[in-house]
């Protein structure tokens, strides 16, 4: 008799499972990390009086959660649209002075000022962005192999299939005809 051997899950990833898992186009990676920075951005300034390190810590899970939410197609878009996303947010809390260029002035020195933030959410993003093309990659690899073909393997039956058409309908050519009637048509710029 055969024993069946069940792997249990681990709770952990059973509540991970039950997470919303939707996918987002590029702009609308974009759009999503930007509206929260700037929602976040406007609490943190109301909460915590425009405090850098929450603003920062806030940032690198919207970065994660950017760039896993992001469809397979468009994946190069969230290490892009999350710097984006950081800049959108920073606005409510740069504290800038009256007129529009002290508002631009301290949006400039704020930006400046979080960088290490701001690389640290875009490496997050990066790295999730490669992690996932990666898996992408050999997951349609394996999948290529499971069907019992592989990349030569494609190209062989076009091959095979073009030859014998093109051999019973060629005509013996002397050597050099190719050339000369290479150099007679007019070649295109």
């Amino acid at each position: 008799m055969y024993r069946v051997r069940v792997r249990s899950v681990p709770p952990v990833v059973l509540a991970l499972r039950r997470f919303p898992n939707p996918r987002l186009t590029g702009i609308g990676a974009g759009l999503f990390a930007s509206l929260v920075m700037f929602v976040l951005a406007c609490v943190d300034r109301l909460l915590f009086d425009s405090s850098e390190l929450v603003y920062g810590l806030l940032f690198l899970p919207v970065s994660a959660l950017t760039a896993l939410w992001v469809r397979p197609a468009d994946l190069v878009t969230a290490p892009i649209s999350v710097p984006i996303a950081f800049a959108v947010g920073v606005f409510p809390i740069s504290g800038g002075s009256e007129g529009f260029g002290g508002q631009v002035m301290g949006l400039v020195t704020a930006l400046a000022v979080h960088a290490g933030w701001l690389y640290g959410g875009t490496l997050v993003a990066g790295l999730i962005a490669t992690v996932r093309k990666v898996r992408l990659m050999r997951a349609r690899r394996r999948y290529v192999l499971a069907q019992g073909r592989g990349p030569a393997d494609e190209r062989a039956p076009r091959a095979a299939a073009a030859a014998p058409a093109s051999s019973s309908a060629a005509k013996p050519v002397r050597a050099g005809a190719g050339t000369a009637a290479a150099a007679r048509r007019p070649q295109r710029p």
